[in-house]
């Protein structure tokens, strides 16, 4: 009964404020195993990670946090003062969280954010690059075990080629959409120490309301800083 009375106040108070603010975003989250404890809705404010919404919960696994987002942007459910956060893409509306207890910070399903949807495609791929690399640090570790400089050489040319091809997926996944604030974040977090050609293509390829997003905004400036110190 407590856990219905919990939930229809979370509705109402969705209905409620959705009619005096459409920027706000609702964090339904749902731990499997919680039976006490705090979380913190944090966000990046300048160089600062800082908590704009906290809520303790004692006797249920769901709990409902907000803030008003005037720009989809990473935000992060922290597990008390500990270092087990979960990080998703905030959009207005209602984000849906569900993780357990024992796997918080390493395992989550996200949804209701579109910005998340295609983060996760691409963490997809991105995961299958970074075994990639695995197996040619070990291979070149054997290489040099055995003192084989042909094959150091050959290792080389093919760290090469997968940091080519890694970039050049990036630049692709982004460039094909554009029109979500993905974009611009991938370019920031994924492609910041690449050529600036990729960069600048990302940036062009920029849907004008992305260009004003947080990270677009972001992305021009880095771009415009680093030809200025060229």
């Amino acid at each position: 009964m407590k856990k219905i009375g919990l939930l229809l106040f979370a509705v109402i108070a969705i209905v409620a404020c959705s009619k005096e603010n459409t920027n706000t975003m609702y964090v339904s989250a749902s731990v499997k195993g919680l039976k006490k404890g705090t979380f913190y809705l944090q966000k990046q404010i300048d160089s600062m990670i800082v908590s704009v919404d906290s809520v303790n919960v004692d006797g249920t696994e769901d709990f409902l946090m907000t803030d008003e987002v005037m720009s989809p942007e990473m935000y992060y459910l922290t597990l008390g003062n500990s270092s087990k956060r979960i990080s998703f893409f905030g959009e207005k509306d209602t984000v849906y969280i569900n993780s357990q207890l024992d796997l918080f910070g390493l395992k989550a399903k996200v949804k209701g954010s579109e910005n998340q949807e295609l983060l996760d495609k691409f963490n997809e791929i991105q995961q299958k690059f970074n075994n990639q690399k695995l197996d040619l640090i070990k291979e070149e570790f054997e290489a040099r075990k055995v003192n084989s400089q042909d094959s150091i050489d050959v290792v080389a040319k093919k760290l090469k080629s997968w940091e080519r091809r890694k970039y050049l997926y990036s630049t692709n996944f982004a460039v094909k959409n554009s029109n979500f604030e993905v974009a611009p974040y991938i370019a920031l977090t994924d492609l910041f120490d690449a050529n600036i050609g990729l960069l600048d293509t990302i940036n062009n390829s920029l849907t004008p309301g992305i260009k004003e997003s947080k990270y677009g905004k972001q992305l021009d400036r880095y771009i415009q800083g680093i030809k200025e110190a060229e």
